[in-house]
């Protein structure tokens, strides 16, 4: 796991929308868009339309992640939790 990674999923124990990443992170969209893609593809994180409406068909980060809420996974925790 990549420092940035790491520090993504710091901000994601609760449901976060991408506005919140981005500004407290204060990373550019394509930093932001191409980290969150990349624990998307090892399952640490999964995606959803609303807070509380998980998106379980395939998502495409780069293309609709500005319009997404994000929220580590149980596997994305522990994976987080054991550096």
């Amino acid at each position: 796991m990549t420092d940035d990674e790491f520090d993504l999923l710091d901000e994601l124990y609760f449901v976060q929308p991408f506005s919140y990443l981005k500004e407290t992170l204060a990373w550019e969209d394509e930093l932001l868009l191409a980290t969150l893609q990349s624990l998307y593809e090892m399952s640490y994180i999964k995606c959803l339309s609303e807070p509380d409406t998980e998106i379980f068909d395939k998502v495409d980060i780069k293309e609709t992640g500005k319009n997404l809420f994000y929220l580590a996974t149980k596997k994305g925790l522990m994976e987080h939790n054991a550096i």
